[in-house]
């Protein structure tokens, strides 16, 4: 700082006050101080701006898994809405959904020093029927049993599955078959429970719930299942990919969608309007996820306070060709 001061012929502390974008200091004074940190190279210490200010413009991400789309696409609208913000992200991958592991996370968090924590948990812990985290850090929880301990983000998980399910009723479709998540999975949890919880209140029978684990090889192996159940017209399955996997073992088994068979997912990935025929699937906005998520921590940092409850991100049915009416005949019911 010394060094630029000489260079621009100003003091140390007119160097300072650009440095940190204070106001006060006059266009033409900045812009030589600009040009000599440019010359010489400076950069300010984040570091030392940070012990002052007790910022460090840093939120942590802890994540428990990256192989799958929807955590994925979460984590870059967490990123791209911390940079709109100013603040850059501090990743932490959790092998193993533990909460000791959690612990662990939260301690190597505060040892990288971050204002704010976010963390996508998709599934249960496997030692714990809840999530505990760490008193005195200002937190979002994404897609958990939280409830009204924590500030939690989510897609409406349970309207996006009664809006699918609904959708193949009112074809004509005496039932809905579901391909659900995996067990441990949050979402996979509500969207079963809401496909269920429809096909009650219609007054429809509830098949057996076929498990997938989101991939479409999963997928795959529930439609050559589902292909021999003749009352089989309309399948919800609980994410694009195990869809797609769906349509595979179709038409190995010679049946269409959808004139054989109706097909919704959920997620609309982008490419599920290039599947063949488009896929009919409920829209997940995970740019508005993570923009909330982003949202939520903020405030409390501002705040000071915790900001407890969820908030719940719509979601829409986006209707293409891969629903229809049943096809003549068909026992549906």
């Amino acid at each position: 700082m010394a060094d630029v001061a000489r260079h621009a012929g100003v003091s140390a502390q007119t160097v300072s006050r650009v440095a940190n974008g204070y106001e006060g200091v006059v266009e033409e004074t900045r812009t030589l101080v600009l040009a000599s940190m440019r010359e010489l190279g400076y950069r300010p210490n984040s570091a030392a701006r940070a012990l002052k200010s007790g910022q460090f413009r840093t939120i942590g991400v802890i994540v428990f898994t990256l192989s799958t789309t929807g955590n994925m696409r979460t984590l870059e609208a967490i990123a791209t809405s911390a940079a709109a913000a100013g603040y850059a992200i501090t990743l932490i991958p959790v092998a193993v959904p533990t909460q000791s592991d959690v612990r662990g996370a939260f301690t190597r968090l505060g040892e990288l020093a971050v204002d704010a924590v976010i963390v996508i948990m998709e599934v249960h812990l496997l030692d714990s029927s809840t999530v505990t985290l760490p008193p005195g850090v200002e937190v979002v929880v994404v897609d958990s049993d939280a409830g009204d301990r924590y500030a939690v983000v989510d897609t409406d998980q349970a309207d996006g599955a009664r809006q699918a399910t609904e959708h193949l009723l009112d074809l004509g479709h005496g039932t809905v078959w579901h391909v659900a998540g995996p067990e441990a999975s949050f979402a996979a949890e509500r969207r079963a429970q809401a496909w269920r919880a429809t096909l009650e209140a219609a007054g429809r029978p509830v098949p057996e719930v076929v498990r997938g684990d989101w991939s479409a090889e999963s997928g795959y192996r529930a439609g050559l299942t589902l292909a021999t159940e003749p009352t089989c017209t309309a399948v919800f399955a609980a994410n694009d990919q195990m869809a797609l996997g769906l349509y595979r073992a179709f038409a190995e088994k010679g049946l269409r969608v959808p004139e054989d068979v109706s097909v919704v997912g959920f997620d609309d990935y982008p490419e599920a309007a290039s599947f063949s025929p488009p896929l009919t699937t409920v829209h997940q906005d995970f740019s508005e996820v993570g923009r909330r998520c982003v949202d939520r921590a903020l405030h409390q940092l501002t705040a000071g306070e915790p900001d407890v409850g969820t908030t719940l991100v719509p979601t829409h049915l986006v209707v293409r060709g891969s629903t229809g009416t049943p096809r003549a005949g068909a026992d549906a019911g």
